[in-house]
């Protein structure tokens, strides 16, 4: 003979269900325990109670939605359409900055001279490295609201290299990025450096520090295309993190701000912060650090405390 239901979920349905008027939502709220809730993890109970599996019509979602997101972007954040299940939409919670576009589809990285690509499908988007494919990466995987951690990256080189030893692959990997870098750029090597000796074994679950990555591509030169030349190519560093917040690190040497025998250069640093505002205008948070900041003795230090304090800014866990 079973006894009567106990526990929380039977307390909801007599109180809220069968007793309509007994809990407010307040004291409802209070006893899922949402206001001692971690920011994570209260974003997950509303993204829950905005997917089809508690809402078995679109339209009572997108009702749901629309009233939490009045809220919610007081806070900075919303719920935003991310992806499409079952014929349902799913939504997230995702910045309120972040920008209104899709997943990345082409991340092509890891090499600093401009790479010889085609479309092999354009109807696909299909991607080809015509030469020189050993001087250039392209991530080909879904990145999924989660954004790209280190961990997908090393999964995803260690099946196309084919590598079967985990630690290997891992290895393997950094050296294949860290050779990306410009040779004539130290600084950008002691950041790349500095980031995974400051996380060690936190780096596997931590967003991907991919460098340089491109941003546009265009067959034709800046010169050949004239005014309508897209600017900043290449970024140094991005970093894809949860809710679709993308992150880019630049590291500024003399040529960002001078000409070729060091003199002040306005038209180059003019460039430089037209570039910085088309990307922050396209949802992107730029960074940037002075290459003679990263040859002070306390660069690693430094290099940590900011990372340390990007990861909490977007709830990031580091241990």
């Amino acid at each position: 003979m079973s006894g009567k239901p106990i526990g929380l979920r039977a307390d909801i349905q007599q109180h809220v269900h069968q007793n309509p008027g007994d809990w407010s939502v307040e004291t409802l709220f209070d006893q899922l325990g949402a206001y001692d809730a971690s920011d994570r993890r209260f974003a997950l109970f509303l993204e829950g109670l905005a997917s089809a599996d508690v809402r078995p019509d679109e339209a009572a979602q997108r009702h749901f939605v629309a009233c939490v997101n009045e809220m919610l972007r007081n806070c900075g954040v919303e719920l935003r359409e991310t992806d499409l299940e079952g014929g349902y939409p799913v939504f997230s919670i995702v910045s309120s900055h972040a920008a209104v576009k899709g997943r990345p589809k082409n991340l092509i990285f890891a090499s600093p001279d401009k790479p010889d690509l085609r479309f092999r499908d354009a109807l696909d988007n299909d991607v080809e490295i015509v030469t020189n494919a050993d001087k250039v990466l392209v991530y080909d995987r879904p990145i999924g609201n989660d954004g790209l951690r280190w961990n997908d990256l090393q999964q995803w080189w260690s099946d196309t290299e084919q590598i079967a030893d985990a630690e290997q692959a891992k290895r393997s990997l950094y050296t294949r990025l860290k050779a990306s870098l410009p040779r004539n750029s130290p600084p950008q090597t002691l950041l790349f450096e500095a980031f995974f000796e400051a996380f060690r074994s936190a780096v596997p679950n931590l967003p991907a520090l991919i460098p340089e990555v491109w941003l546009h591509w265009d067959p034709l030169t800046v010169k050949e295309r004239g005014p309508d030349a897209l600017l900043r190519f290449r970024m140094d560093f991005l970093l894809l993190l949860r809710q679709g917040v993308r992150v880019v690190i630049e590291v500024d040497g003399k040529h960002h701000y001078a000409d070729s025998v060091g003199n002040a250069d306005v038209q180059r640093y003019a460039q430089m912060v037209r570039g910085d505002r088309e990307l922050k205008l396209a949802g992107y948070e730029v960074f940037r650090f002075g290459a003679v900041e990263l040859q002070a003795p306390e660069a690693k230090a430094n290099v940590k405390t900011f990372f340390e304090a990007l990861f909490k800014r977007y709830g990031v866990l580091t241990s």
